[in-house]
């Protein structure tokens, strides 16, 4: 296939164009930063990945490139972690998904040869938190920042079916891999002083990145697969219960807990992406035979840290 990907550097986009230069696709990566997609994917060693340069927010040249090819995958958005969530900060976050995929939905609807399909991401964070209620692909979305996120992004991506595109959306889980999320709880087990975060009752739905790439692939290629689809695990863990595996993997205690306020004072309001979750079940993945290598959070982090 040939293939373009926005959010090509990002922790998921990178394993991706990985995979697509493997199995022996073309891609067209659109980035901010050529110079830094230049220097993950040189040339010698990524054949088939051609750079591009765009303002994902802005109308322009860019959006011409995308005649002839045949998907494309869009994974942009700023880092919900990293700045607190001041107002300014918040509408930032909601225009690089939303103005975002409007732009890249506005540039298929006018190619000349259309792409057939889009892969767009979005998350869990649709569904709002709960300790104790269950989430599917059926559930209602949530009342929060983050679920007013997701219902922006998603509504900019629904427009692409008026293009007749064919539309895949997944809502993805934490993603666990070398890297991301995981590292960044790594240091203090490392250092004999691991535990949960905040109480640890909160539900953390996850996936292996390996098994969202493979997700994507295959909704790119399967022209059965449309709609939502919700990219985690079959089997997500309470925080607790990371935290053990974590421990047991590493040989490392898990008996430190990380106080609720430390991070509070830390993130600000962005502190709920740890504090808080969701039990969320990837009822209809699983049905239209979305394919697993890693359904328990054990043989996910032993895949990854072994």
């Amino acid at each position: 296939m040939k293939v373009v990907v926005t959010g090509a550097t990002g922790f998921v986009g990178q394993r991706l164009i990985e995979r697509l230069q493997e199995e022996g696709h073309q891609v067209l990566a659109l980035v901010r930063s050529p110079d830094k997609a230049a220097k993950l994917f040189p040339s010698q060693k990524f054949s088939n990945v051609n750079i591009q340069g765009y303002e994902p927010q802005a109308s322009g040249d860019w959006q011409k490139s995308l005649s002839g090819w045949d998907g494309v995958v869009n994974l942009a958005g700023e880092p919900l972690v990293g700045d607190r969530w001041t107002t300014s900060r918040k509408q930032e976050i909601i225009n690089s998904r939303a103005v975002g995929t409007q732009k890249l939905v506005e540039a298929i609807a006018a190619a000349d040869d259309q792409p057939s399909v889009l892969v767009n991401a979005s998350a869990i964070g649709f569904y709002g938190t709960s300790e104790t209620a269950t989430f599917d692909e059926s559930s209602n979305p949530g009342d929060d920042f983050l679920a007013e996120v997701c219902q922006s992004w998603e509504k900019s991506a629904q427009s692409a079916t008026d293009a007749g595109t064919r539309l895949v959306i997944f809502r993805i889980g934490i993603v666990l891999g070398d890297g991301g999320a995981l590292a960044k709880m790594l240091p203090p087990f490392q250092m004999f002083a691991g535990g949960p975060i905040g109480s640890g009752k909160q539900w953390f739905s996850w996936v292996h990145l390996d098994d969202l790439v493979n997700f994507i692939l295959t909704a790119l290629t399967d022209t059965s697969k449309s709609g939502v689809y919700n990219a985690t695990a079959p089997n997500p863990v309470r925080m607790n219960g990371l935290c053990e595996s974590l421990g047991k993997v590493l040989n490392r205690p898990s008996w430190l807990p990380v106080p609720d306020i430390a991070l509070e004072l830390l993130l600000g309001e962005a502190a709920q992406l740890v504090l808080e979750g969701q039990n969320v079940r990837p009822e209809k993945t699983q049905a239209d035979g979305f394919q697993y290598k890693y359904e328990t959070i054990d043989s996910a982090l032993k895949q990854i840290l072994t």
